[in-house]
């Protein structure tokens, strides 16, 4: 909490030695202010903001990822005249572009093709959760492949994508350029994955991690209000005496450190007093009907949110799938066993949260201007095994992306006829990268530096052209 009202050694200025250790205190969804804001501009040397783009349309990015890898089979690329044990118990449906099927338990999501891209023939070559997932939202593989609880740091500690965003797109309206919601991906155990936060880059430049459960009746965000000790008039005093003491020593506050400081506060300030801010979430502006129809789960809700979040300005929002309660697998989609039974049981709440936000931006005229993006770290293995289940399987899977620059209703890349392996039309993870930074209008060779000032480009991949408006 901000704290400045102790009594204590004055400084030359006035302010107090404990007032000047306490100022930065502001807490937000249980973090600290320097955690949430701190050392934005340590961001020097090579770097070049968001451009003009001529195909860079995108202002903002939702992206899903699908904790335990969803079988390929069932969902973007069906073998429907493959072995039972390859094309599985369930049959594909035909969507709104003829020709291009999908599996059957996506009966919502099929109506929106003529909006989405489907990569057929995405590949990490890793069949490792945490490993591969890694290499999916960095685009650098993890060294070495196929590592299952892999921890982060040293020496896979490249930044994700959502740290990159936020590395070269200013905030805006009191919010950070990259939130992540509504929990970290973790293996069972809560051992959180790698490549999920800033890296070598340091916290400062993290996604804003937000654990929460929108679902939730009381659904609200600890920090965007102010604590019950704190009037209204007392905060506003407390705000006048920082915008002071900023102003008595504007030169040293352009100097470096204390400058970083300064627009730290500002920055934290906003979130509490900002409406802007504190509005993006209030999930109950929205009418009960589309809350219906997003669905009344934590997946669901969160997807909500995450529109709501980036008509805010949030650049990139990151969407986590969350374990459902009680359902097969853990409530994830790592279908060792029971493949079909526990997709009856997830397919339908991705369904309608996937569907629903694709129709959503739509209607409010943001899909163009929204990159949607579909992923996970990996697909399942193209035979069943010995419990009806399908295995990790990193050689071929299906990634879809829709909205702002994409072409939509078209399929690139193919998988062999039982989607084991790539046929044709092989898309890695980099380039994958490079045509989420495309989209947003930021050149996937913008150069950044590292902690030794050494140049490195956002990502070492080829914008996916075929897909691109």
């Amino acid at each position: 909490m901000l704290r400045i009202d102790d009594c204590d050694t004055s400084l030359c200025d006035g302010l107090t030695r404990r007032e000047w250790l306490r100022i930065g205190g502001l807490g937000l969804g249980g973090l600290t202010l320097p955690h949430l804001l701190a050392a934005r501009a340590g961001a020097t040397g090579t770097e070049r903001q968001r451009r003009d783009s001529p195909t860079g349309r995108a202002k903002s990015c939702i992206v899903m990822c699908f904790l335990g890898g969803p079988p390929q089979h069932e969902t973007w690329d069906p073998k429907p005249n493959a072995v039972a044990e390859v094309r599985g118990d369930l049959r594909p449906i035909q969507t709104n572009v003829p020709g291009i099927l999908v599996g059957e338990l996506m009966p919502r999501s099929a109506r929106h093709l003529d909006k989405i891209a489907v990569l057929r023939a995405m590949v990490t070559n890793d069949n490792s959760h945490s490993s591969s997932g890694y290499y999916m939202t960095t685009g650098v593989p993890h060294l070495p492949i196929g590592v299952e609880n892999a921890k982060p740091g040293r020496p896979n500690d490249w930044p994700c994508l959502g740290s990159l965003v936020k590395r070269v797109t200013p905030a805006t309206g009191g919010l950070p350029a990259s939130i992540t919601l509504p929990e970290q991906s973790a293996n069972d155990g809560n051992l959180t994955w790698p490549g999920q936060d800033a890296g070598f880059l340091g916290r400062a430049t993290d996604p804003w991690l937000i654990n929460c459960d929108p679902a939730a009746p009381v659904f609200q965000i600890d920090g965007l209000a102010l604590p019950p000790n704190v009037p209204v008039s007392r905060f506003e005093g407390r705000a006048t005496l920082l915008a002071q003491m900023n102003q008595r020593l504007d030169g040293a506050l352009r100097s470096g450190t204390l400058g970083n400081f300064n627009t730290q506060q500002q920055q934290a300030l906003d979130l509490i007093a900002g409406a802007r801010a504190r509005r993006a979430f209030n999930l109950h502006e929205e009418g009960p009907a589309l809350r219906d129809r997003y669905g009344r789960t934590k997946f669901g809700q969160s997807v909500l949110l995450a529109r709501r979040l980036v008509e805010a300005g949030v650049s990139l929002v990151r969407v986590n799938w969350s374990r459902v309660p009680r359902a097969l697998n853990n409530g994830h989609w790592d279908t060792h066993s029971q493949n079909t039974n526990g997709l009856k049981q997830l397919m339908p709440i991705m369904d309608a949260a996937y569907s629903t936000l694709l129709d959503d931006l739509a209607t409010r005229g943001l899909l163009d201007e929204t990159l949607v993006v579909w992923m996970a770290e990996f697909g399942r293995t193209p035979r069943l095994n010995g419990s009806a289940g399908r295995d990790h399987w990193g050689r071929v899977f299906s990634v879809a992306l829709a909205g702002g620059g994409i072409r939509g209703g078209v399929v690139h890349g193919a998988s062999d006829n039982i989607a084991g392996f790539p046929r044709d039309g092989r898309v890695m993870p980099q380039d994958m990268l490079a045509t989420i930074f495309h989209c947003l209008g930021i050149d996937p060779d913008t150069e950044y530096q590292d902690a030794q000032g050494r140049p490195i480009p956002l990502v070492r991949g080829d914008v996916i052209r075929q897909i691109v408006a």
